[in-house]
């Protein structure tokens, strides 16, 4: 079977909700034992139940990645069983607001969770991976990190920083065996999505949902479905070539809207 993850051992973060639950699922499908890690441990006590129902096998784990001694002791949990063969950096946080309306406190949230959450759980996996000289790590950036997008200041900034993030990792670890890649989606038909608009555009929710879709070339938004195809190739074997990439999957939003 091609895009086999069997008698892996994957950790992905955010993993009980849209993208991150996506990928959780397919990962189980294809054989890995995931380890979600998930502020909402509820939902991830939920969604774990329903993994194994289909037949994988799924953990959850109670974190809040910005708190760097709850993920190293999460990790260290994990790694007693086994290597950690996968680290998928899926959990992050929106923000709308441009530099000068952007308080401090909004600034800090973001830098905490999209940034400082990431290089926690980097942190805490590179020792292990290095050490049974092998490990594919994803992280999930943005389109916002590669075109300026109205409104999005601390987010376009603690996604660009994860870019940075991937081609140092890349770069220092690529002789340890590990490679470390980043997916940046465009917009994402999500349950955030959904919540979003009934938030800010009651009663307008399909006529916002409809002119978020058109800013995509393609005419819609992607499927978390999609992005997880995507994820699942390049935490696979079959991309054992590569490594230090980004990876738009946008609806041509990059290159095509002119």
């Amino acid at each position: 079977m091609m895009f086999s993850l069997k008698d892996k051992t994957a950790i992905v973060t955010g993993g009980a909700s849209g993208i991150g639950l996506a990928i959780s699922k397919l990962f189980a499908q294809q054989g890995a034992a995931v380890h979600i890690l998930e502020l909402n441990y509820q939902q991830a006590e939920k969604e774990v139940e329903v993994i194994r129902a289909s037949g994988g096998m799924a953990f959850s784990h109670s974190v809040n990645i910005a708190e760097q001694a709850e993920v190293n002791q999460v990790v260290s949990t994990i790694a007693q069983n086994g290597p950690i063969d996968i680290l998928v950096n899926n959990a992050g946080i929106a923000h709308i607001g441009n530099a000068d309306n952007t308080t401090e406190a909004d600034f800090d949230r973001i830098v905490s969770v999209n940034i400082k959450g990431t290089y926690n759980c980097l942190h805490a996996c590179l020792p292990y991976m290095k050490q049974q000289n092998k490990g594919v790590i994803l992280n999930m950036a943005s389109v916002a990190s590669s075109v300026g997008i109205p409104d999005r200041f601390a987010y376009s900034m603690s996604k660009g920083a994860v870019v940075a993030m991937t081609l140092s990792v890349a770069k220092d670890y690529i002789k340890s065996g590990i490679r470390c890649n980043c997916i940046s989606p465009a917009r994402v038909h999500t349950p955030f999505v959904d919540g979003f608009l009934q938030k800010n555009y009651p009663g307008k929710e399909t006529e916002m949902f409809e002119k978020l879709a058109a800013t995509q070339p393609i005419g819609r938004m992607a499927e978390p479905s999609e992005i997880a195809s995507l994820a699942l190739f390049l935490c696979s074997d079959e991309a054992g070539f590569i490594t230090g990439c980004d990876y738009p999957i946008d609806g041509g939003f990059i290159r095509l809207n002119n």
